[in-house]
C-alpha cells in the first residue's frame, strides 16, 4: 500500500504523522508503516466511544510521543499498545515481527485481564504494581502509558459522568504526580488541568474567567516586562531566550480552593522564563534581575546547586514590578530547559555510558523504593495509598549534617529521613537533632533544616511498633516491618496467635479446638501462607491486619464452620447478651447502658459503627472508620472497652449531621441553600455563614437525616446549588 493510500477510506491522522517521521532519519518509517497496518487491521471492527475508528487513538498517542523525541521503538509500541489486550494478535506474535524490546514495551502497557480480584481497589493496584515493575525494566513503558492517559483525558467528554470522574481522580492522584516525577512538565500540567475541569467544572469555569479578566492586562505586562529584562541582558549575554507564561488552572486550582488563598495572594500567576548558554550567566542574569526589581523575602530557590528529584534545574526568584505587581523569574541553561520540559524523556536514550554503567540508577530510584514499599502492603487500599503517598508533588529537602540532601515528601517525619539514608540508620536510631536541637520521632521535618540521626548499637535496640503509625513513607513503613519480620519471629507468632484468638473470639467465632485449627489453616491458605505460623508472624508484625478480614471470616463462619452437634447446641444456647438502645443501635455483649453518639463523626444509620464503654458515662458510639477508632482494635491500648454494634433496620431512625458547605461568597447564597432543603423537606436545626475570605464562604448547617442513603442525597442537592464547590460532614476529620 503507497503512502497515499494509508488514511483512504478516512482521515486517521496518520498520513500528516507519517509524513513527520519520514523526514526525520531517526525513524525506521517503513517499520512504522508496518505497525500501523497491523494495528489498523486488528482495530478494523472496533471504534471508540466517539464513534471514531479505534484506530486513531493510538495514532494519537504515537504522535504525542513523537512529539516528546521519543525513539523508534517507543512510537512502534505506542501503535501496537492496545493490540494484545483487546485483539486476536499475541505477544509472541508481536516479538517475532518487531522484536524483543517493542514486545517489552507492549507487555508493560498492556493492562492485566481478567484475574480473579474482589475488588476495584485490587484490580487498580495489581495494574499499578504491574506498571511500576515495567517502568522497572524499561521507563518508556511509564512514557507511553502516560501519553496514553493525556489522550484519553483529551477525549474524555464521551464517556459516562461517573467514568469522567473515576478516571480524573486517578489521573491526579496516580498519573499527573508520575510525570511530575519523571519532570515531563507540559504532560503534568495538561493532565492535571484536564482532571479539574471533570471533577470540579464549577471551580475550573471560575478560574478561567478570572485569568480571562486578566488576560488583556496579563498580556500588556508580561510583554512590557520581557522588554524591559531583554533590553538589559541582551547586551551583556549572548543566544538568550526570554519567555512569559500564566500559572496553569490546577495550579491555581490548589491554591485557592485547597490551601483557602485569594487568588491576588498568588505570586506566581505571570512568570518570566531567562534561558541562557551557561550555569555562570544564570547566576549573572539573576543579579540583573535583583537589580532590577526587588525581590520578594523568602521566595528565592536555587534548584541548580540542589536538582529536584525529578532532574529539574532552575533558578526561581519572585519580584515586584515597578507597578508592584509580583511574577516569578526561573533562569536556566538549555541543557537544564531541555529537561524542565521533557525529564526523562530527554534523558533515557543516554542511559548507559562508555562503560555499560546506568548512569541514570539514581534517577529512578524512587521507582524501585515504591516496589518495595507495595510488596509489603497489607492490601490492595494501602499499595495505592502509599503510592499516592510517595508520589506527592509536595516535596521537603533536607540535609544531613555532611551536606548531602534527602527529598522527602510534605509531612514526612525525622524517622522517614533516617530510613531514606539507610535502613541500618533507621533500625538504630534513638532520636534526632534538628538545627542542632533535640525533637519528638514525629517531628515533620521541613525544607532547609539540618537533620542529625542519634543512633544506638546497643543490642536488643530496633524500631518500635508505635513507629508504623507515625512515618510518612511507604519505603519506612517497609523497612520496619521487614525488621520485625526477619528480627522477632518468634515474637511475632506469639503475638500474632493471640491477636488472632482475641479477634476471633470478639466476633463471636466460637469453634471447639479439634476445629479451630482447621479454621486457622484455612485463613492462612487463603491469605497464601505456606503455613499456619508464618500467617501468625505476619499478624504479629503487621504485615496483616485482622479488621480488613473479619467481615469475610464471620461471613464464613456462619456459612460452613458452625458446629451442628450436641456440644455446640448447647453452646448456641447460651444467649449472647445485647442491648438495643431507644436511637436504633443493638450493642452485644452488654445488657444495659446510656448510650450516645460521639461528636467527632455523627454516625447516621446505615454506616458501620463500633461502641466504646466509658467509665462511668455510658457508651459512645462512633462510625468503624472514625480516626479516633483504633484501625486495629487488638492492637489499641484498652481493646476491651470497645463492643460491636449495628443499627435496628427495623427502627426508623432521625439522626442529626452537621454538613459545612464551602461556596463562592455571593449575594442569595445561603438563601439558594436553605430553599434547597426546604424544596427537599429536610428539616434544618441551626444555620451558620460567614465569609472565609472575599470569594468564598462557609455555610455551616445541622440537618435531619434517617439514613447513609438520605445523606448523600442531601449532599448531591447542595452541590447542585450555584457556586457551592465543596461538601464535608462537620467533625469527620
Amino acid at each position: 500500500m503507497s503512502d497515499a493510500d494509508i488514511s483512504k477510506n478516512y482521515d486517521d491522522g496518520f498520513g500528516e504523522f507519517f509524513g513527520k517521521v519520514k523526514k526525520n532519519p531517526q525513524y525506521d518509517s517503513e517499520m512504522i508503516k508496518k505497525a500501523y497496518m497491523l494495528a489498523r487491521d486488528a482495530h478494523k471492527n472496533q471504534c471508540r466511544r466517539s464513534g471514531e475508528p479505534y484506530i486513531m487513538h493510538p495514532v494519537a498517542v504515537a504522535e504525542i510521543l513523537f512529539k516528546l523525541g521519543m525513539d523508534n521503538e517507543c512510537i512502534i509500541g505506542a501503535l501496537l499498545h492496545d493490540v494484545v489486550e483487546d485483539t486476536e494478535y499475541d505477544l509472541d506474535y508481536i516479538k517475532k515481527e518487531f522484536g524483543d524490546e517493542v514486545a517489552l514495551l507492549v507487555d508493560g502497557v498492556t493492562k492485566l485481564g481478567q484475574i480473579p480480584l474482589s475488588t476495584r481497589e485490587e484490580v487498580q493496584a495489581e495494574n499499578i504494581r504491574k506498571m511500576f515493575m515495567a517502568m522497572n525494566e524499561d521507563i518508556r513503558v511509564i512514557i507511553i502509558k502516560l501519553c496514553d492517559r493525556l489522550h484519553n483525558m483529551r477525549t474524555l467528554e464521551h464517556m459516562p459522568d461517573y467514568k469522567q470522574r473515576e478516571k480524573s481522580l486517578e489521573t491526579l492522584e496516580i498519573y499527573a504526580p508520575i510525570a511530575h516525577r519523571l519532570g515531563i512538565r507540559p504532560i503534568k500540567e495538561e493532565l492535571e488541568d484536564l482532571a479539574i475541569y471533570y471533577l470540579d467544572p464549577i471551580a475550573y469555569r471560575d478560574i478561567e474567567a478570572k485569568l480571562q479578566l486578566k488576560k488583556e492586562s496579563g498580556e500588556k505586562f508580561l510583554n512590557e516586562i520581557t522588554a524591559q529584562i531583554s533590553e538589559r541582558i541582551n547586551p551583556v549575554m549572548k543566544n538568550v531566550q526570554i519567555t512569559s507564561r500564566v500559572k496553569s488552572v490546577h495550579g491555581i486550582f490548589r491554591k485557592v480552593y485547597i490551601k483557602g488563598k485569594n487568588i491576588e495572594q498568588i505570586f506566581d500567576i505571570y512568570a518570566v522564563r531567562i534561558i541562557v548558554d551557561s550555569m555562570i550567566d544564570c547566576y549573572n542574569a539573576l543579579g540583573i534581575i535583583h537589580d532590577m526589581f526587588q525581590p520578594l523575602p523568602g521566595r528565592f530557590k536555587d534548584y541548580i546547586s540542589t536538582p529536584k528529584p525529578n532532574m529539574y534545574q532552575s533558578l526561581h526568584t519572585t519580584v515586584l514590578s515597578k507597578e508592584g505587581i509580583p511574577f516569578e523569574v526561573q533562569i536556566r541553561t538549555w541543557e537544564m530547559h531541555r529537561t524542565a520540559e521533557f525529564g526523562i524523556a530527554a534523558h533515557w536514550k543516554y542511559k548507559l555510558d562508555k562503560n555499560g554503567v546506568d548512569s541514570m540508577d539514581n534517577r529512578l530510584e524512587w521507582i524501585r523504593k515504591m516496589l518495595d514499599a507495595g510488596s509489603s502492603s497489607d492490601s490492595p487500599e494501602e499499595l495505592v495509598n502509599t503510592i499516592k503517598g510517595d508520589l506527592s508533588s509536595d516535596e521537603v529537602f533536607v540535609f544531613t549534617p555532611k551536606g548531602d540532601v534527602k527529598s522527602l515528601p510534605k509531612g514526612a517525619t525525622v524517622i522517614d529521613f533516617a530510613y531514606a539514608i539507610h535502613s541500618a540508620v533507621g533500625n538504630k536510631m534513638v532520636g534526632a537533632k534538628v538545627n542542632g536541637k533535640i525533637v519528638n520521632l514525629d517531628y515533620q521535618v521541613k525544607t532547609g533544616e539540618i537533620v542529625e540521626i542519634m543512633t544506638s548499637n546497643q543490642q536488643g535496640k530496633g524500631p518500635s511498633r508505635d513507629w508504623l503509625n507515625i512515618v510518612k513513607t511507604g519505603e519506612s513503613r517497609s523497612k520496619i516491618r521487614s525488621w520485625f519480620k526477619k528480627e522477632k519471629r518468634e515474637e511475632n507468632i506469639v503475638r500474632g496467635k493471640a491477636e488472632v484468638e482475641h479477634e476471633l473470639k470478639r466476633n463471636f467465632i466460637r469453634l471447639g479446638s479439634d476445629r479451630y485449627d482447621d479454621f486457622v489453616q484455612m485463613v492462612a491458605q487463603r491469605q497464601h501462607f505456606s503455613s499456619v505460623d508464618d500467617f501468625y508472624a505476619a499478624v504479629g508484625y503487621g504485615g496483616v491486619q485482622l479488621s480488613r478480614l473479619m467481615p469475610g471470616l464471620k461471613d464464613e463462619y456462619n456459612r460452613h464452620w458452625k458446629l451442628n452437634n450436641d456440644a455446640a447446641q448447647k453452646q448456641q444456647a447460651i444467649p449472647v447478651k445485647s442491648f438495643k438502645s431507644t436511637n436504633g443501635i443493638v450493642v452485644e455483649g452488654i445488657d444495659n447502658c446510656l448510650v450516645k453518639m460521639a461528636k467527632c463523626c455523627s454516625p447516621v444509620p446505615g454506616e458501620e459503627i463500633i461502641g466504646f464503654i466509658n467509665r462511668g458515662t455510658g457508651l459512645t458510639i462512633h462510625k468503624r472508620d472514625c480516626v479516633n477508632v483504633p484501625k486495629d482494635i487488638a492492637l489499641s491500648a484498652e481493646p476491651d472497652r470497645w463492643v460491636n454494634a449495628h443499627w435496628d433496620s427495623s427502627v426508623q431512625v432521625e439522626a442529626r449531621s452537621t454538613l459545612d458547605v464551602y461556596a463562592i461568597n455571593r449575594d442569595g447564597i445561603v438563601l439558594d441553600i436553605t430553599m434547597k432543603m426546604a424544596n427537599a423537606h429536610v428539616k434544618i436545626y441551626s444555620i451558620n455563614a460567614r465569609p472565609i475570605d472575599d470569594l468564598n464562604c462557609l455555610t455551616t448547617l445541622t440537618v435531619s437525616v434517617s439514613s447513609k442513603e438520605h445523606l448523600d442525597s442531601i449532599t448531591k442537592l447542595l452541590k447542585k446549588v450555584e457556586g457551592v464547590y465543596q461538601i464535608e460532614r462537620s467533625g469527620n476529620q
